[in-house]
């Protein structure tokens, strides 16, 4: 079973839940940070992944 991680915008605070996705961005529930495009930005605020951090 895998172990879904959060990452919360430093910015602005969203959270990207790896077991949720973001459909509205193209990613499918169950895709993990490691598989996010590096240049997918945040859906609140446009911040750069990188702008992310592990909760």
């Amino acid at each position: 079973m895998t172990e879904f991680k959060k990452y919360k915008c430093k910015v602005c605070g969203h959270i990207y839940n790896e077991e949720k996705g973001e459909p509205e961005s193209g990613l499918k529930p169950g895709t993990l940070w490691a598989d996010v495009p590096g240049d997918w930005v945040c859906p609140e605020c446009g911040a750069i992944k990188k702008m992310f951090a592990e909760v």
